[in-house]
């Protein structure tokens, strides 16, 4: 990896981590919903021209339909749901929880996609497991606070897993902006109804104002595009790695910015979950192969 790819990396997950901090800061004042449909058009205007300049127009209009559906599970009610989190839970939690993303990708492909999930993935999927279970007592048991927000995040979570084995059965070979502007645009124009249900009462604060822009065109738009750039030049295997680099930001923006202050069983589940993660993906497989590697040649 070049250092200019790294230096990519390194930034898509300090955005990615400090998406989190945009959802809590503003997501109270704009509400749940419509927070979703300001991020999704405007991060669908961001990627407009790429989709002249690259051609993927005409694939988001040709695979419309697999698209809006897309656009509802891996944007718009993963949107929602965060958002909706963010109204108890820390940051920094949301992180940790959005880290199971992969773990939840591995299990629907091996139920869907039928891939082969080996015994070192079974361990990780098992880690992941008692690491949310560790978190989600932390939270709940002696507090006022409910598992719904948890249990909201981890469905997000799984959305991603199930968005993630569908763009691979049902878009492969699509380029890749033509898949993320038409799965914010469809979320964008279901969403809108109901939005306009939920509009705030009173006009948000030019503060809120400030975290939903980034959000959108810095979360969203600029974050998506970071993301393409790795896959293309460092390659998927690479570009995954900002999974476990968002958790650490997150939880880092959220104490510096929010004042937040993470229990040692957050941070406990959160090692938990990473090792899951990295047992599940294979990288602790190949990050094992590269050592003995070294070593055989020293």
């Amino acid at each position: 990896m070049t250092s200019r790819e790294l230096g990519a990396l390194l930034l898509l997950g300090a955005i990615w981590g400090a998406s989190f901090i945009f959802m809590r800061v503003a997501a109270p004042e704009f509400g749940i919903l419509p927070l979703v449909v300001l991020r999704t058009s405007l991060a669908t205007l961001v990627f407009l021209p790429f989709l002249f300049l690259t051609g993927g127009g005409r694939q988001m209009v040709k695979l419309w339909k697999p698209m809006c559906l897309l656009g509802a599970i891996n944007t718009a009610v993963p949107f929602a749901l965060f958002n909706f989190a963010s109204l108890q839970l820390q940051s920094g939690v949301l992180a940790i929880l959005n880290a199971t993303a992969p773990m939840f990708a591995a299990m629907f492909a091996f139920i869907w996609l039928r891939e082969r999930l080996g015994k070192l993935a079974i361990v990780g999927l098992m880690c992941g497991f008692v690491g949310v279970v560790v978190i989600s007592l932390d939270k709940t048991l002696g507090s006022q606070l409910s598992i719904v927000p948890v249990l909201a995040v981890l469905g997000a979570a799984g959305c991603y897993g199930w968005g993630a084995c569908m763009m691979k059965k049902s878009l492969a070979g699509v380029k890749p902006v033509a898949v993320a502007a038409g799965s914010q645009f469809w979320a964008s124009l279901l969403l809108t109804p109901f939005a306009l249900l939920q509009l705030p009462q009173a006009w948000p604060s030019s503060l809120a104002w400030m975290n939903a822009l980034a959000l959108a065109l810095v979360g969203t738009g600029l974050a998506y595009l970071l993301y393409f750039f790795l896959i293309a030049s460092a390659g998927p295997a690479k570009a995954v790695m900002v999974g476990y680099l968002v958790p650490l930001f997150g939880i880092a923006w959220g104490v510096i910015f929010l004042n937040e202050i993470l229990s040692v069983w957050d941070f406990c589940g959160g090692l938990l979950i990473l090792l899951g993660i990295s047992f599940t993906t294979g990288v602790a497989q190949r990050v094992a192969h590269w050592a003995k590697q070294r070593l055989v040649v020293n």
